[in-house]
C-alpha cells in the first residue's frame, strides 16, 4: 500500500487540475438553479460509490447543506430497493434508472448522471431517456467522458483516470452546487413560489 502522504499528494494534484473545469462546474450549477426556479426537480443516478454520492447530494438538497431553508426537490434513483430489485429481476439492470425517469421525470427536470468512466450502460440509457423527455442532463464523469458525455446537455469531466480521485472531485462539486442552490434559492423566493401554488 502506498504511504498516505502519496495518496494525499495525488489528491492535491488532481484538485489543482480541477480548476480547469471551474467554468463548466459553475455553468452546470446555474442550470440546476434554473431547473428548481422553474418548478422542476433534480433526479440523480449512479452505481456503487457514485450511487452513494447521489444519495449524499439529494440529502443535502432536501434537508439542508449549510442554511436553514425549505427543502429543494431532489430524488436519488438509487435508493428504492423494491424498484431496483423488481426491475433488475423482471427486466434487466441496464434500464433500472431509465425506467424510473420514464415514470418520474418531466421536461422541467434535470438529471445528474454520475459515472466515473462515462461508460456505465444503465447511466447512458438514463441520459438517453431523460433527453427523450426533454430534460436537462448534466454528466459528472472522468477520464475522457466516455459515451455519457456525448449524451449530456453539459458534461463535467474530472481530469483524472483513477476512480477514487474522480469520486473525490465529484463530491466536492456536489457540495459546491448545494451551496450555490442555497444562495440562489432564498427563503423569500421559495415562499413566493409556495404562495402562488397555494392560491392557484
Amino acid at each position: 500500500m502506498k504511504p498516505f502522504i502519496t495518496e494525499l499528494q495525488a489528491h492535491q494534484a488532481m484538485m489543482d487540475k480541477l480548476a480547469e473545469c471551474a467554468g463548466t462546474i459553475e455553468t452546470a450549477g446555474a442550470l440546476l438553479a434554473d431547473t428548481l426556479k422553474q418548478g422542476g426537480k433534480l433526479l440523480l443516478c449512479g452505481n456503487g460509490g457514485s450511487a452513494a454520492d447521489c444519495q449524499h447530494i439529494a440529502a443535502e438538497c432536501v434537508v439542508r447543506y449549510e442554511k436553514k431553508r425549505r427543502g429543494l426537490p431532489a430524488i436519488a434513483l438509487t435508493t428504492d430497493t423494491s424498484i431496483l430489485t423488481a426491475h433488475s429481476n423482471d427486466y434487466d439492470f441496464e434500464t433500472v434508472f431509465s425506467r424510473q425517469i420514464e415514470a418520474l421525470g418531466n421536461s422541467k427536470d434535470c438529471l445528474i448522471a454520475l459515472s466515473t468512466s462515462g461508460r456505465s450502460k444503465n447511466i447512458i440509457k438514463a441520459a438517453l431517456e431523460a433527453k427523450a423527455k426533454g430534460m436537462t442532463v448534466i454528466a459528472l464523469t472522468g477520464g475522457d467522458g466516455g459515451e455519457l458525455a456525448r449524451h449530456a446537455t453539459l458534461s463535467v469531466i474530472v481530469p483524472a483516470t483513477v476512480t477514487a480521485r474522480i469520486q473525490e472531485a465529484h463530491i466536492l462539486i456536489g457540495h459546491w452546487w448545494c451551496g450555490l442552490l442555497e444562495d440562489q434559492l432564498s427563503d423569500e423566493t421559495l415562499e413566493e413560489t409556495a404562495d402562488v401554488s397555494r392560491h392557484a
